[in-house]
């Protein structure tokens, strides 16, 4: 990887901001995720769930400082995170607030390629696929050095790696079973949580949830997200997220699927008239 081949682009994301002598203990006891174990600046992905162990929204959380924590979420979830933290926040010294940050995601590129924003963090990207670098700040500077790009290049990587987004793969109605990220945003090592008892009694039967989520491919025209895929002529799952590589027009498209439970992956599905295959992990 090398600033040749690194591309940016910006994205939309919202922050909340939780600090005081409290927030650790109280975004403990809030999140899937072990907040106490997180180094300075070391960031992990979490869910913050219902009580009944549903997802409320899934985020990333990024220490700041011992007593400060930086989450950010997709755009437009921000409230719900603010409404959600704020309404257990009771006799707890520590505040919950909307941040007006940027942030710029960096592919294909390695951390010292770039600065760290002036009052910010640089987290690394790395999933399947896509590695690279966030950059969150009040202002964030694309190099002159890297390319820019727009969102349809994120969306396909996204795709690619295999990364779920809320209102997409996952709403309030979700399984954190059924996201394909629970092994990166939950810790079964922790104390009790909000929610936490439903994602460790499903982590604990062999059948898994009714629905997973799993990578897809195929050729010709791509099918409109949300298109229903049926296997032999059954309903097999649907397609939540599509994209194509706008360099490679033609060349197909990628896509992410919820998959019924009895469907074995690798396989063939349809969406209408066109051949998805489904990807195993």
């Amino acid at each position: 990887m090398g600033a040749e081949t690194a591309t940016a682009v910006r994205r939309d994301r919202d922050m909340v901001y939780v600090a005081g002598p409290d927030a650790c203990a109280y975004l403990q006891g809030q999140l899937s995720q072990d907040v106490d174990a997180l180094a300075a600046a070391e960031a992990a992905y979490t869910f913050v769930l219902q009580p009944t162990g549903k997802v409320d929204a899934w985020l990333r959380i990024t220490r700041m400082a011992d007593d400060a924590f930086l989450l950010d979420v997709e755009a437009g979830w921000g409230e719900v995170v603010l409404v959600r933290l704020t309404r257990f926040l009771l006799r707890t010294d520590c505040t919950v607030e909307a941040l007006d940050w940027e942030l710029v995601t960096v592919m294909d590129a390695e951390p010292d390629m770039v600065d760290i924003p002036m009052g910010g963090v640089a987290v690394p990207v790395d999933w399947p696929g896509l590695k690279g670098v966030d950059l969150l700040g009040p202002s964030v500077v694309i190099p002159d050095s890297i390319k820019e790009v727009d969102g349809s290049a994120w969306e396909y990587r996204r795709i690619v790696a295999g990364i779920p987004t809320l209102g997409a793969e996952m709403d309030e109605s979700t399984i954190p079973g059924a996201t394909g990220v629970v092994d990166r945003s939950v810790s079964f090592t922790k104390g009790c949580y909000t929610g936490q008892e439903l994602v460790a009694r499903i982590d604990s039967r062999s059948a898994g949830t009714p629905t997973r989520l799993v990578r897809a491919v195929g050729d010709g025209p791509a099918p409109a997200t949300g298109s229903e895929i049926t296997l032999d002529g059954d309903l097999a799952g649907r397609l939540t997220s599509v994209a194509v590589d706008a360099d490679a027009a033609g060349l197909g498209f990628v896509a992410l699927a919820q998959v019924r439970r009895a469907v074995v992956v690798p396989t063939t599905v349809n969406a209408g008239d066109v051949e998805v295959s489904l990807l195993a992990d």
